[in-house]
């Protein structure tokens, strides 16, 4: 019993993962279909950044967020399984 419910978790933590990077996903596409025209300099200031080598550094800092966000998200999973099994002793 105790190995289901470990996959139970498991699963739960998945479908959190899941539905924030689909929410993250759903937020990003109108603004990747956005047409670059209208705004000033906007592909200019990706050409510059890199031309200088700092979009990598911009893409490392968004990447190491998201990571945050995620072991942040498993540890609340785990935490609030261990909450619900000692109210369930209760």
């Amino acid at each position: 019993m105790n190995t289901n419910m470990s996959k139970k978790i498991s699963a739960d933590t998945l479908k959190a993962i899941l539905s924030s990077c689909m929410v993250l996903l759903m937020g990003i596409m109108p603004l990747a279909a956005q047409s670059t025209e209208g705004i000033v300099g906007s592909a200019a200031d990706g050409d510059f950044l890199r031309s200088i080598g700092k979009i990598y550094i911009v893409v490392a800092v968004i990447v190491t967020i998201f990571i945050g966000i995620i072991i942040f998200m498993i540890s609340m999973e785990r935490r609030l399984a261990k909450l619900e099994k000692q109210a369930d002793e209760l």
